[in-house]
């Protein structure tokens, strides 16, 4: 029983955190290169690549609760509330 709510409870979790790191990809990918340097933040290049790491580390199962599924986590949330909000602030959506 205890094996059955470990797997499930993983499951979802891995499924939720694709599911932000992903989210994270396909904004940045459809944000202008222009907008990131005019709020100060690095490129679109380096945060394609931060999300694009961060999505890819969550396509296995088996890393989503590892360091570098917590690390990939970590960067694709930055970019959400962070570089997304300040983008959104200056474009106005």
């Amino acid at each position: 029983m205890f094996d059955f709510v470990q797997g499930l409870v993983t499951w979802i979790l891995w499924a939720a955190f694709l599911g932000i790191k992903g989210f994270a990809l396909v904004d940045c990918v459809r944000r202008p290169s222009a907008a990131f340097p005019a709020v100060s933040r690095q490129s679109k290049v380096l945060w394609l690549v931060i999300t694009g790491l961060a999505t890819l580390t969550g396509l296995l199962p088996s890393m989503t609760l590892s360091l570098i599924g917590f690390a990939g986590l970590a960067g694709a949330l930055f970019y959400l509330f962070d570089v997304r909000r300040r983008i959104t602030d200056l474009m106005g959506r």
